[in-house]
């Protein structure tokens, strides 16, 4: 009996110590790495969505298809998301577009790999820009430098997270929406969409 008593006490110890472990590391960690966590946990999963805001003139998308976000490659410094347009009147998908997130020591980086249906780039790719202070574990906001110049005021994109609740991506005016969509992460979809185009 006095030596089950003491492997229950060593085992409740060391499961104690490993908890205490864990939550100082994640007290240790810049709220940008733990936002980056955060998303690196929907890894392997995907999840649907719908366009929340758009202003107008805009016509990227009719607000009525389905979107997919993809937490499809992942590794400790980078994410690599698709993100899937559903084209209704086509019967067909835009998978045109992936959304890089990359970690560096002081913060984040969001680039926007944009290819063409035969895998070749867009004419327009890559462009994204660098988290900026004040983001916390569920909100990151990237600033576009060569926008930001143009227009004369923050000119970038704000990611959100709430895990089991919602994926939000966005581009912002000063501290206002501009665009934005919303992804349900409450349940992953069964069926994951193929590779984007340009990617294996």
């Amino acid at each position: 009996m006095k030596n089950i008593l003491t492997v229950l006490l060593l085992t409740f110890l060391i499961s104690s110590c490993a908890d205490t472990d864990q939550a100082d590391r994640s007290t240790q960690e810049e709220p940008f790495e733990q936002f980056f966590n955060a998303l690196a946990e929907q890894c392997g999963n995907a999840y649907p969505g719908g366009l929340t805001l758009e202003p107008p003139g805009d016509e990227m998308l009719t607000g009525t298809e389905l979107l997919i976000v993809h937490f499809r490659e992942c590794d400790d410094d980078q994410l690599k998301m698709p993100f899937h347009i559903e084209l209704e009147e086509e019967n067909d998908w835009d998978r045109s577009r992936t959304w890089i997130f990359t970690k560096h020591d002081d913060g984040l980086e969001i680039r926007h790999d944009h290819r063409m249906p035969d895998g070749s780039d867009d004419e327009v790719t890559m462009y994204g820009g660098f988290s900026v202070d004040g983001g916390t574990a569920l909100r990151q906001e990237f600033k576009s430098i060569p926008r930001s110049e143009e227009m004369g005021h923050f000119r970038g994109w704000r990611i959100e997270i709430e895990p089991g609740e919602r994926y939000t991506y966005g581009t912002i005016r000063d501290t206002t929406w501009s665009w934005r969509v919303d992804f349900d992460l409450s349940e992953p979809l069964e069926e994951l969409p193929p590779a984007p185009w340009g990617h294996e």
